[in-house]
């Protein structure tokens, strides 16, 4: 009875688990690597300098400074690295 219930009840999920194309890498497809999460920061007298820099986008930035008296700069990191091919 045991062997009857794992195959009729437990072992076709498995299988089509096996079988099934895989969808966590897709084939043909580059890979796009995600967008940095530190660009912006979110600076103001609460969040000091350079602030709370979690923001990929600006506007990110600024719709969670909306309503406070907070603003957004970009991450001193990134505002002054300098930038590899431009200078000669």
């Amino acid at each position: 009875m045991c062997n009857l219930l794992f195959f009729c009840v437990l072992a076709p999920p498995i299988l089509v688990g096996f079988v099934s194309p895989s969808t966590a890498a897709p084939r043909g497809r580059s890979f796009i690597p995600p967008a940095r999460q530190d660009v912006y920061c979110l600076q103001g007298r609460t969040w000091g300098y350079p602030g709370n820099c979690q923001f990929s986008t600006y506007d990110q930035c600024m719709a969670s400074a909306s309503g406070t008296f907070a603003y957004c700069g970009m991450n001193p990191i990134y505002a002054f690295q300098r930038q590899g091919g431009q200078l000669r």
